[in-house]
């Protein structure tokens, strides 16, 4: 995705604030050494000695909005997915205060909490029985099921809670979009009373319009409005890569630029026959919009809207890959403040080579939610405005092979200054050349020294288009390749026509990039604003590759099917494997004892290989559960 886009919206509702600690009977705690629940290997004997003193909760009650400190989650028939391969489905987990401290059956969860218990009632109140605090036992409701807390581990929060104002990526015909723009503009009245105002608005896709006459959009089309003729706009693709200027905003670029639009290294403005600007800017040339920026309370209104559908969804993590220096800000300030709800692993991005980089942030904030320790670098643009950075042209474009916006040795400058300086590198790449390029780079400066990667986690976000030889040599490497099974099932109707039979065979090609990585780490994201915000939709796509109507190019067997992850790989690869990219595995992305207790509760089996595609689709988030309380929903 590019580095801007723009606009307001009003904040969600504040939320919860944090509950309480506790407790053996519920009143102040006593000191963390004291009052943590030891880690206890039990004896069946001592299981079967356990008593059974606990209080249930869930499945005859009310659904519950909140939960005590510590309690036994359960679900029927072993339907808590684990993650964790030594025990991979249970009936219950133990929650004390913000860590799981065991897993298992009921009987084995309530043993530890009596153990427990007993440890404390004879250090602290004398050994009397009546100071035991019984335990809490949560159910979940019948059907659904528990999983880890999901993450999305490649996404841009504040440009989805901007995008969220005037979405454009609906809209099935150029006449729908224009219809779209009409009715947001008369909908606000500031915009409506001043025709100098900026429109700006993302998501259009020309590869989706029913009817187009092929290649970019142009400014006329735009102007064929009256209400739209005259006033600025300025208009992302769904990919972040390209702009789509009126009239009028082209006007005012030039303005801007004291003249005709100059080219721009890294970047394209798109003419004409004749030499004159269509509207369209790729890239690196999307900079001469001279788009207001955005301001303080509104990338705090978007980050706010964003984390809140982010909870909605079942996410608990997000790696936001677009984090420039007032983003990270943002994060930041939520972070102090204690109003980040979920875990943001944010990449910085960087405008220059030159430019300094601020401090890193390891469990910055009240809640320890923010990290900041990586990098984002672009070297390409995207497939579908002909951006993506290709050995070979386009097949269906003979006259191009794509835009690198930084060139090969300049890449790998830049890679070493950042890897010297002890950051994480994450390399945006798309076509087959950009993919090459951070691999050579990679390549030369880990060697091979697997131990070093394995501790520095270098990765490439997309990995979009690769030979062979490059997914191969990515495994071996240690590189880890950061996907989006959406952009699969979003650009497989015109995918193979860009890239033709033979390069289309490494594109997209998440089961090889898992079985070439060493170490089995394929984490999965969005790009949301880009593709829709529910993970749901890249767990689908990942293990059906069929859109959301069930087809594909191939048929309702799927596209490119022997690419397909199986369930159990795709839970990994939105938990653990995210995790892991973002040095997090000893804490998150599995229920293992001693880990967050981060969870999500679905009321659809979607594990089971017997539930129908189409029902992950239709399978609701129930409750989200973030340091083992409910952040949304209830259960």
């Amino acid at each position: 995705m590019a580095r801007r886009a723009m606009s307001s919206v009003k904040p969600p509702d504040a939320k919860r604030a944090p509950a309480a600690r506790e407790g053996p009977s519920g009143g102040t705690p006593k000191p963390e050494s004291q009052s943590r629940l030891p880690r206890l290997a039990l004896t069946a004997a001592a299981l079967a000695a356990a008593a059974f003193a606990y209080r249930r909760l869930g499945a005859s009650s009310a659904a519950l909005s909140s939960v005590p400190a510590s309690y036994a989650l359960c679900a029927d028939q072993q339907k808590v997915y684990t993650v964790d391969s030594a025990l991979p489905a249970v009936d219950c987990i133990l929650v004390h205060r913000d860590r799981i401290s065991a897993t298992g059956t009921l009987e084995h969860v309530h043993a530890h909490w009596d153990v427990y218990q007993t440890e404390l009632v004879n250090q602290f109140y004398g050994g009397e029985p009546k100071a035991k605090k019984p335990l809490t036992v949560v159910r979940a409701p019948p059907g659904s099921i528990v999983v880890p807390g999901l993450a999305d581990a490649h996404a841009h929060l504040i440009e989805y809670g901007a995008k969220m104002e005037l979405p454009l990526d609906t809209a099935d015909s150029l006449d729908t979009l224009l219809d779209t723009i009409e009715t947001h503009i008369r909908a606000h009245p500031e915009l409506l009373a001043d025709p100098d105002a900026w429109v700006t608005g993302m998501g259009w896709d020309q590869s989706r319009w029913r009817g187009w006459r092929g290649g970019l959009p142009h400014a006329a089309d735009l102007a064929t409005r009256p209400l739209l003729a005259a006033r600025p706009l300025v208009l992302s693709r769904v990919d972040g890569h390209a702009f789509w200027l009126s009239p009028r905003a082209i006007e005012r670029a030039r303005a801007a630029a004291g003249g005709p639009l100059p080219d721009v290294p890294g970047g394209e403005v798109i003419r004409d026959d004749s030499g004159a600007e269509t509207g369209v800017l790729l890239d690196e040339a999307m900079v001469l919009a001279p788009v207001p920026p955005r301001t303080d309370a509104q990338r705090l209104a978007y980050a706010r809207l964003a984390v809140g559908d982010a909870l909605a969804v079942g996410l608990t993590s997000v790696h936001d890959a677009m984090a420039g220096p007032n983003e990270v800000d943002t994060f930041a300030m939520m972070a102090e403040e204690g109003s980040l709800p979920i875990r943001v692993y944010a990449m910085r991005t960087i405008d220059e080579p030159s430019a300094l980089l601020g401090p890193r942030l390891e469990d910055y904030g009240a809640a320890g939610r923010l990290n900041v320790r990586s990098v984002k670098l672009f070297t390409d643009g995207a497939l579908g405005s002909w951006g993506a950075a290709l050995l070979e042209p386009y097949s269906d474009n003979q006259n191009t092979s794509g835009i690198m916006r930084i060139g090969e040795k300049e890449l790998y400058d830049l890679i070493k200054r950042l890897w010297d300086e002890g950051w994480g590198v994450n390399v945006h790449c798309i076509g087959d050349r950009a993919n090459k390029a951070a691999l050579d780079a990679f390549e030369k400066i880990i060697g091979d020294d697997v131990e070093e990667a394995s501790r520095r986690r270098p990765r490439i976000e997309h990995a979009q288009i690769m030979r062979k030889e490059d997914i191969d040599r990515a495994g071996t490497l240690g590189v880890i390749a950061s996907v989006q099974p959406t952009h699969a099932t979003s650009d497989m109707w015109y995918a193979e026509d860009r890239l033709g039979p033979e390069r289309i065979k490494g594109a997209y090609a998440y089961q090889s990039l898992l079985q070439a990585s060493q170490s089995k780490i394929l984490p999965l994201g969005s790009d949301f604003p880009v593709e829709g915000i529910n993970p749901l939709l890249g767990f689908y796509a990942a293990v059906a590759r069929l859109d959301v109507r069930g087809n594909s190019p191939h048929g309702d067997g799927g596209w490119y099917p022997a690419e397909r992850l199986t369930r159990a790989q795709a839970l990994k690869s939105m938990t653990l494997d995210a995790a892991y990219a973002s040095f997090a595995e000893h804490e998150l992305g599995s229920l293992e004892r001693g880990k967050k207790a981060d969870y999500v509760v679905l009321d659809t089996d979607i594990m089971d290989d017997d539930v129908p595609f189409a029902e992950i689709l239709q399978t609701r988030v129930l409750a989200t559960v973030v340091d083992g309380q409910i952040a949304y929903g209830a259960i």
